[in-house]
């Protein structure tokens, strides 16, 4: 069935570079930053935790701001908004490269993080408009295996812009980053939704639907699945660049470098998660996922106990969590807007926000628990590791498989 009445249905490869691209956004946001950390603190003459506000505030914003993106892109369309918000994503990215104080900075984060928002939950959205739920997983792997790519690339690339130019730099990179997107949208992708919904944003019909997904049980597993699995992500986005440079001595650039690395593995997991997906389907592939999971929860925990500064020591476990990463976001993000094809964009919506609310908690206590070791870290993981393997062996193996269509094809 056509996308829209229209335009055809792009071809899965196609729709997996746009996803990339889309979700890209988000590494972009964050990981560019790592490296730049350190440098806009002392330039600011900022603490550590008003500069991890700078990241935590915008995982907040990204968040809340779904809650109300969803449901617009559920009524007037994927496109329209996409746009919109690309366009206020690059103003607020030039707004914080010209900031004069780190609480202007936050500010700024804050107007990105909920533009940011926009393509993200459109792009899990139209995951859904355009597949079922085990086709979309497969399109989604491929999706994040490019992101993947991206994500190794901004570390390392803010690390070069922050050495080079400074952190404001890296800021202005993002809104070239933000106009791009947005110019490609506009001439090469099309309409997905198959039906806008008038009703989406009217409180009524809007809070029972609300209420109709956050009962669903496979809804409830999914999302609590990508928001502990992306928790301890989030440790290592916040703090790494802390880790790296002011406790083992690198450079910015040589923290960036390393820092890419973790996407190498994430890739690794997405692979493993194409290779799962026929076999075992969406639950039965996180399932197993999580056996990585367990032992980079037993590596960080070695770690916290030990506070063993080394490079090695602390890339090790966190390649090993990014394994198991790589294989629960394709399946957790798909799985999260599946039964509701008629409301991806508010189940994306929810399942972001539960997701953002973890990822702020999170950056709120490391702002104030880093102190000069890599305790901090090391248990922040350890803990997210833990919750998500519970989450994935009790919630996703008892509610998260979807029904399986039988004429159903590997994408």
């Amino acid at each position: 069935m056509p996308a829209t009445a229209s335009a055809p249905r792009p071809s899965p490869l196609l729709a997996a570079f746009v996803l990339a691209l889309l979700l890209g956004m988000q590494p972009v946001s964050t990981d560019l930053m790592l490296p730049a950390l350190p440098l806009l603190a002392a330039d600011l003459n900022a603490g550590m935790a008003p500069a991890q506000l700078t990241m935590s505030a915008l995982i907040l914003a990204f968040g809340i701001a779904q809650l109300v993106w969803g449901p617009l892109a559920d009524r007037f369309g994927r496109r329209p908004i996409l746009l919109s918000g690309l366009a206020l994503y690059g103003l607020a990215s030039v707004g914080a490269a010209l900031a004069g104080d780190v609480m202007q900075v936050v500010g700024w984060r804050i107007v990105q993080g909920a533009a940011l928002s926009v393509p993200v939950v459109c792009a899990r959205a139209m995951v859904r408009d355009l597949y079922e739920p085990h086709e979309g997983a497969l399109v989604m792997a491929k999706a994040l295996s490019g992101l993947g790519l991206i994500a190794i690339g901004s570390p390392l690339l803010g690390g070069v812009l922050a050495a080079a130019f400074g952190w404001r730099a890296v800021l202005a990179a993002m809104a070239l980053a933000g106009a791009l997107m947005g110019g490609f949208l506009f001439l090469r992708w099309p309409e997905t939704i198959r039906q806008r919904r008038p009703d989406a944003t009217r409180l009524k019909p809007l809070l029972a639907q609300t209420a109709q997904v956050l009962r669903h049980p496979g809804f409830r597993a999914w999302a609590l699945l990508v928001t502990c699995t992306y928790g301890g992500l989030f440790v290592f986005l916040a703090g790494a660049g802390f880790v790296l440079i002011r406790v083992l001595g690198l450079t910015p650039l040589h923290a960036g470098a390393v820092m890419s690395t973790t996407s190498i593995a994430y890739i690794a997991g997405t692979f493993v998660c194409r290779h799962w997906l026929p076999r075992h389907g969406l639950a039965g592939t996180a399932v197993r996922g999580a056996g990585f999971t367990l032992v980079a929860c037993v590596l960080m925990s070695a770690l916290a106990i030990t506070d063993a500064r080394s490079v090695w020591a602390v890339m090790l476990p966190t390649w090993v969590y990014s394994l198991g990463h790589g294989v629960h976001q394709p399946c957790g993000q798909a799985g999260a807007v599946g039964p509701f094809p008629h409301a991806a964009g508010q189940a994306s919506a929810l399942a972001g926000f539960v997701l953002a609310v973890g990822a702020f908690a999170v950056g709120l206590w490391l702002g104030h628990a880093l102190d000069g070791t890599v305790r901090p870290l090391a248990s922040g993981m350890a803990v997210a590791a833990a919750l998500t393997v519970l989450v994935a062996w009790t919630l996703v193996r008892r509610d998260g498989e979807p029904v399986r269509k039988p004429s159903l094809k590997p994408a």
